[in-house]
């Protein structure tokens, strides 16, 4: 376990560093997340509530300032107007407490849900829901410009390998490539068949070139329906 009151960054395991952290200038006492996300959730059904209504009730639930969360530049009832990220990476002062919450909030929301919540889906999305949560609790949000380095030129989370191989940088191919060629690790990486068809027999160079990556599909779905019908896709 990580120790008490020592500053912490998480980097989900499908992270691939491209650059040196030591130009992320953390503020560990502001934390903040991941904006590299999509519409997931909530879903909005045609007469139930919103998601302003929807997110104000989980911020009443855990006595948390609502209105500080609102991105106003953005219009009501649109989704990226609500605080919501992925948890690729997150930071905070203290890991322990950080964790504590994080869990707490997250059993709390599943447990007990408020009204508005009563039809929504909160599985596999649990995580997202309740990180914008815990980061509030803790005086965090939005990331800022200082931050850019994350999900830029510093770190890459990949999640998949032939989404990362149809849409990052060359510069994330090459680190990953680079990464899973000494032997040692190849003898390990290949036991994976994502890794072995991938990078190994070179699928992930097929799917590469399905793709313009500066002028990538809008929607995620789209650049995976792609993938699945030229028979690449696996996970």
């Amino acid at each position: 376990a990580l120790p008490e009151g020592v500053p912490f960054v998480f980097f989900d395991t499908d992270t691939v560093v491209t650059g040196p952290l030591s130009q992320v200038a953390f503020d560990f006492d502001r934390p903040s997340a991941s904006m590299r996300r999509e519409n997931t959730w909530p879903e909005i059904e045609l007469y139930g509530p919103g998601y302003g209504e929807i997110w104000k009730s989980l911020y009443d639930k855990f006595g948390l300032d609502y209105a500080a969360s609102l991105d106003l530049s953005q219009p009501d009832e649109y989704w990226q107007r609500y605080m919501y990220f992925n948890a690729g990476w997150f930071f905070g002062a203290c890991p322990r407490a950080f964790g504590r919450r994080f869990l707490d909030y997250a059993r709390a929301i599943d447990e007990d849900r408020p009204e508005p919540l009563i039809c929504q889906q909160i599985y596999p999305w649990l995580d997202q829901i309740a990180l914008p949560l815990v980061i509030s609790s803790f005086g965090g949000g939005r990331p800022g410009p200082e931050l850019d380095g994350l999900d830029g030129d510093i770190t890459c989370h990949w999640r998949i390998l032939p989404l990362a191989y149809a849409r990052e940088s060359d510069r994330v191919i090459k680190v990953i490539e680079q990464a899973a060629a000494p032997n040692r690790i190849k003898k390990i990486l290949k036991e994976y068949e994502p890794m072995l068809r991938m990078i190994y027999q070179k699928r992930g160079r097929k799917v590469r070139a399905l793709f313009d990556r500066n002028a990538l599909p809008r929607r995620e779905r789209m650049i995976r329906n792609r993938i699945k019908s030229e028979g690449f896709w696996m996970r």
